[in-house]
């Protein structure tokens, strides 16, 4: 790990938001003319990346997808936007958050078609992890969803815990097989 800095800035949330806008083409599409899963996730992924960025002002590399929820499909040549923004920042870590919303061209309707919770690390050009700058959740939404942050943390560090203790397991029982 680089030597980070003593006091890295405290950033605010509004100050990581990110946003990007796409016109859904037919390459982006199934044989029924939706979004196609894998490509929602591309989007998602470089908005997240977008506001990792932004609030840690280093390279920023996706360590998880921690939740992605497909609420409605997306059809060509609908607009998909795409808002993201840091929900917290631990030491070397950040969770993002984003949100997707679909327009109809013809009719101007927007819906709500997705949201997902993504994990990046912070590394220098050599690829080392580099602390990032505090985040300072200033209204009751951003109070929420840094409080929420943190219990999903916690969550996959248990679940991480519980796939070591399983994979051990289940190599003793193969030794013992041997």
């Amino acid at each position: 790990m680089s030597e980070p800095e003593s006091n890295p800035p405290v950033r605010t949330v509004a100050s990581t938001q990110s946003e990007m806008t796409e016109i859904i083409l037919p390459n982006d599409t199934n044989t029924l003319g939706n979004l196609l899963g894998g490509r929602l996730m591309h989007f998602i992924d470089l908005t997240g990346a977008m506001a990792a960025y932004r609030h840690s002002r280093t390279h920023v590399v996706t360590a998880a997808m921690d939740h992605i929820d497909f609420i409605r499909p997306v059809h060509l040549g609908d607009l998909l936007t795409l808002k993201s923004s840091v929900n917290r920042a631990f030491s070397t870590s950040m969770e993002v958050g984003v949100k997707v919303w679909a327009e109809n061209t013809r009719t101007g309707t927007v819906a709500h078609v997705a949201s997902a919770y993504l994990v990046f690390v912070a590394s220098d050009e050599h690829g080392r992890l580099t602390r990032v700058p505090e985040l300072k959740p200033e209204t009751p939404d951003e109070i929420r969803r840094y409080h929420d942050a943190l219990r999903r943390r916690q969550h996959r560090e248990a679940e991480q815990a519980r796939r070591k203790q399983e994979k051990l397991a289940a190599s003793a029982l193969e030794e013992s097989k041997a």
